[in-house]
Order: structure tokens, then C-alpha cells, then sequence
């Protein structure tokens, strides 16, 4: 049976709280049994798939395809760019064996010791090292350039403080990467992805944003320069909620990628990546919400419409929500998502 939930902590009296509270209590998301992972419950996964289709027919629109890169790294990958290993040498979840077997002493599982993996591998944190040495096989001459690919997946961070939505050590997000025959080219494009990403949560998350540059200390590990987006939340502290990098030719000559120009010579190409996450969703509801309620944008929100049956008894119950249903499909024509809540567990206050 449905409980009804208290009031969630005001935001002025623990800024923190507040925000747990509204997702937990809204049923976007909770704690997994995997430390500083999270379940996002079904509702909380519908805003996110708004989120993910619009952004994705942006990507399309601006001439990128979708792609699927492996989950697992080689470790021998991530020293070939000194910065980037040094960028995320201390967040990698790293597999050592591939099998287990039965306790001897009968104590459920253990690792093989006799499995171990001639090379460690590494759960993605960002995919750059996997996807270069992939394209170095796709790309010969100018002709093949550019490249324009988008991955949506999971990426692992080993996060030691963790937040819903927020900073999670495992968490869903796209990431571009792009390999261009020049450095104007490249700077173009991820300059163009930061306007993208401007756009989406201005103009579908309702979110005003600052786009800048980031410091040289709080760049992309291997990056030449990260475009920003920054989100100022309800207390007062910005939220970077999406970045753009120019990569110059660091992965490129990391990962030998060469192509024969128009001249007959070979040049290194210039690379972008490009990522926004489920920290997106963080932003929203902290954007948005107040002390009453989760609030969501009407382009975002899972349900535009919910229709409530007031009524005694069980005849008129079915009455009510088979009229109901007529005003629905009514609404659904008109493109607005509808719920009748006709649930029996809870009041209507509740309901409200």
C-alpha cells in the first residue's frame, strides 16, 4: 500500500537534503546495493529519454552518427597520452581476472587465481584511448575525414563521495568524438557542440547557462582547450553541466592516426570529444524545484496531464475514468502525455 510522504526538508535549512529528498521522493532515483551507484527508477529514466532523444536528433541534425565502443579498455592504452592517465589514473575500476570458482572451504565464490588476465583492463571512464585506436584502421586519406561519432553508454568514475544524479561512480551520458582534417576545423566543431549544448538546456530544460572557457588546471586530461557550459543553481553555486574539447593532435599522435592530405604528404589529425551526462537531470530538478515539489519543464515532463476521478463507490468510479479516457485520447492528440491516476490504494489529496 502507497504511503504519504512528508514534506521534503526546506531547501534554506539544508540545500543538500532538500535535493536528496525531492528525488528520492518523487521516485527518479535511489541507492543501489553497489556503493556509489544508483537505481534510476522508471520515472526518473522518462525524463532522461526526453532528454536523450532530443539531444540526439540535435547530433543528427549537425551531421553526427551513432556508434558503440567497447566497455573494456587495455590499461596499455591509457599510458600513451601522459596527460589523460594522469587525469583519471585515480577514478579507473580495473579488471584483473575473467573467471570464478566455487570456495574449497565452501564459502560461496572466489576469483580463479589461475584466471588472471595477461593485461589488465580498464572500465571506461571516458572512451578516447579506445575509439583512437580504433580510428587509426578507418582513416588513410583525406577523403575519409571527418569523422563524426556519438556514443551513448555508461562510463565508471570511482567517485568517493557521491550524490544522485549528480557524481555517481557509475553513470550514463553520450560522447562525441570527431577527427577532422584541420585544426580550424576542429576548433569549429567543438565550438559548435557547446552551442548544441547551450541550446538543449535553455531551450528544452528552461536553464540559463554561461559558456566559457575552462582553466588550464580544470581542463579535459589531454585536451588544448575545454569549452564550457555553467548552470547557476538556487544556491548560488554553478553546476557545469556540459563540455566540449579541443583535443589538437594529442590522441592522434598518441595512437599514430595519420592521413595522406591533397598534397600527398601525411599529416596527424585534430580531434574533438564532446559529453553531457545524467547530471543534467541534477540540474533540473535543483533549476526548477521548490519546497513543495519536484517542477519540471513541460517539454521534459514525463506527464503534462494527470486526470484525478472523484467519486463514491466502485459504479461510479468506472464511470468517471471511462469518461476520463475519452478526455485523455483528446489530450493525447493534441501531443500532451496523460495519466489517470485512478489508484484506490491512496486519497485524492495524496493524488494531488
Amino acid at each position: 500500500m502507497a504511503k504519504e510522504l512528508k514534506d521534503v526538508t526546506k531547501a534554506e535549512d539544508n540545500y543538500s537534503q532538500w535535493y536528496n529528498d525531492l528525488v528520492v521522493k518523487a521516485g527518479l532515483a535511489e541507492n543501489s546495493a553497489v556503493r556509489g551507484c544508483m537505481v534510476i527508477k522508471p520515472y526518473g529514466y522518462a525524463i532522461w529519454e526526453k532528454m536523450q532523444a532530443a539531444l540526439d536528433k540535435m547530433f543528427k541534425d549537425t551531421g553526427h552518427q551513432n556508434a558503440y565502443f567497447p566497455l573494456f579498455i587495455p590499461k596499455s592504452f591509457f599510458s600513451k597520452e601522459a596527460d589523460h592517465v594522469e587525469g583519471f589514473a585515480k577514478e579507473c575500476a580495473v579488471v584483473t581476472h575473467y573467471r570464478l570458482k566455487n570456495d574449497p572451504e565452501g564459502k560461496g565464490v572466489v576469483v580463479d587465481p589461475d584466471a588472471k588476465l595477461e593485461e589488465e583492463l580498464i572500465v571506461r571512464p571516458t572512451s578516447e584511448t579506445i575509439i583512437w585506436n580504433t580510428y587509426k584502421g578507418w582513416i588513410q586519406s583525406y577523403r575519409d575525414l571527418p569523422i563524426l561519432c556519438n556514443q551513448w553508454a555508461n562510463v565508471v568514475r570511482w567517485e568517493m563521495r557521491t550524490r544522485l544524479f549528480l557524481r555517481t561512480a557509475e553513470f550514463l551520458w553520450q560522447e562525441g568524438h570527431t577527427a577532422h582534417a584541420t585544426k580550424e576545423e576542429a576548433i569549429e566543431e567543438a565550438t559548435r557542440m557547446i552551442h548544441v549544448y547551450q541550446k538543449f538546456v535553455e531551450e528544452w530544460m528552461g536553464v540559463p547557462v554561461i559558456v566559457g572557457h575552462k582553466s588550464p588546471n580544470e581542463r579535459f586530461a589531454g585536451a588544448v582547450d575545454t569549452l564550457t557550459i555553467e548552470a547557476l543553481m538556487q544556491d548560488g553555486k554553478a553546476l557545469q553541466s556540459g563540455t566540449s574539447h579541443f583535443l589538437g593532435q594529442n590522441f592522434a599522435k598518441a595512437f599514430d592516426v595519420q592521413y595522406i592530405n591533397k598534397e600527398g604528404k601525411l599529416e596527424y589529425v585534430w580531434a574533438t570529444s564532446w559529453g553531457v551526462s545524467t547530471r543534467l537531470m541534477g540540474a533540473l530538478i535543483m533549476a526548477h524545484s521548490d519546497n513543495n515539489c519536484l517542477v519540471l519543464p513541460p517539454k521534459l515532463a514525463p506527464i503534462q496531464v494527470v486526470l484525478i476521478p472523484i467519486y463514491k463507490g466502485e459504479e461510479q468510479m468506472r464511470q468517471i475514468v471511462e469518461r476520463l479516457r475519452t478526455i485523455a485520447e483528446e489530450l493525447k492528440s493534441k501531443g500532451l502525455s496523460v495519466k489517470i491516476d485512478d489508484r484506490d490504494n491512496v486519497r485524492s489529496g495524496f493524488k494531488f
